[in-house]
């Protein structure tokens, strides 16, 4: 069975972080997919190969779009091989190219996923060996064609990886600090948010500099995907150049009037964060200072703040209790009229805040999952920004 839908279109799949589905879907609609079904940690779509290009360019919430093309039962590694065998593989690459292959399993009957991806591997070389005598090799780095394998139960999926690398890394990061954000997580924060992309944005521990890029990217309507040096899409057969660099070069830039302020107490941080804004671009769209956020004075006018501050390992329990609860406090009295988003591990992070939360969402920072809460700092009423006793 091929996976195919009208002339000219096919079906596509976003990957993306649990909690962030909705926010990938809306992305998604706003670039005129179609027949769009939220997944697991997916969303499945519809469009054509301009979209598949949009898609990897412009989504900021998807760490892969992959084609589906082809589907079947198996119930052992003999149904699974001839079942890859049923794909014509020199409709993608050439004996001479090279391959990788990832394999995903929710099944009893396929328990080892690197013997899954050896049968899958060994189906496609031999179809090359029989019919020309040569074969493609296996190289896990910038291979030609990436393969997709996913097994749910007995239903086996093929598909193709359009994005190569994983859409995180956008090719700006140059530096990082110590457990640094993902890109598509620190994206998926800021639209979280529903920020209004006109008021002034603020992190003010901002490590290496991550939430305040990919906030001045969305201010600006710059695409994520802009910095990548290439996708796995262009290794395709079937790639159009013309097309690409239409899409490449498409004038997508808008004006922000509000200030993008981040700070950091450490040095080593700020000089990370520096080099990291300053390989995308952006050294006079975002301002940086040397400030511990005992000491940062926001700007009067209201505006925005998402943080990641340390947690778990990073911090023993006093100075995490002591750290959350400066903050809270700082918030209280030093931000009025603002909405404050952190991103932190843990009940006893937040109950050290001592604010009573708006909003909260459950999210994984890789594995770790994470509460990404928002407090609303009212002007001139601050005893509704405490906790109520219990």
């Amino acid at each position: 069975m091929v996976v195919k839908t009208d002339s000219g279109k096919f079906r596509l799949i976003a990957k993306t972080f649990h909690g962030l589905e909705e926010v990938l879907s809306n992305e998604l609609e706003k670039l005129g997919a179609e027949e769009i079904r939220i997944l697991k940690r997916a969303v499945s779509f519809v469009g054509d190969k301009t979209l598949l290009y949009k898609a990897n360019l412009h989504l900021r919430t998807a760490t892969r779009v992959i084609k589906p093309i082809h589907k079947f039962t198996a119930h052992d590694t003999d149904e699974l091989y001839k079942g890859i065998q049923e794909v014509d593989w020199s409709e993608y690459i050439g004996n001479k190219d090279t391959i990788a292959i990832d394999s995903t399993i929710s099944s009893d009957d396929f328990k080892h996923s690197k013997f899954v991806t050896y049968r899958v591997k060994d189906a496609i070389v031999d179809q090359f060996f029989y019919a020309t005598g040569d074969r493609p090799s296996v190289r896990m780095m910038n291979p030609t064609l990436r393969i997709n394998i996913h097994i749910d139960r007995n239903t086996c999926t093929v598909s193709l990886d359009s994005s190569g690398e994983s859409l995180h890394k956008r090719g700006y990061r140059v530096g990082e600090t110590a457990a640094p954000l993902n890109e598509v997580l620190a994206a998926g924060l800021i639209l979280l948010s529903d920020w209004d992309k006109k008021s002034n944005f603020i992190d003010p521990m901002c490590g290496s500099g991550t939430i305040l890029i990919e906030a001045a990217l969305i201010a600006y309507n710059i695409p994520p995907g802009l910095y990548r040096k290439e996708f796995g899409f262009q290794k395709w057969k079937d790639f159009d150049e013309d097309l690409w660099d239409d899409i490449y070069n498409e004038e997508t830039e808008v004006d922000y009037e509000g200030k993008i302020i981040g700070a950091d107490i450490s040095d080593k941080a700020m000089e990370i964060a520096e080099e990291n804004i300053r390989n995308a671009g952006l050294r006079r769209k975002i301002k940086l200072n040397v400030t511990p956020f005992q000491q940062f004075v926001p700007p009067v006018e209201k505006g925005l703040l998402i943080t990641n501050p340390p947690y778990g390992e990073r911090l023993r329990p006093k100075d995490l209790e002591g750290l959350y609860a400066m903050i809270g406090e700082r918030l209280k009295h030093n931000f009025p009229g603002y909405d404050a988003w952190i991103l932190s591990y843990g009940k006893e992070c937040f109950d050290s805040v001592g604010l009573r939360p708006s909003r909260k969402i459950t999210l994984y920072n890789g594995a770790l999952e994470c509460k990404f809460q928002k407090y609303s700092m009212f002007e001139g009423k601050k005893k509704d920004n405490y906790k109520k006793d219990k």
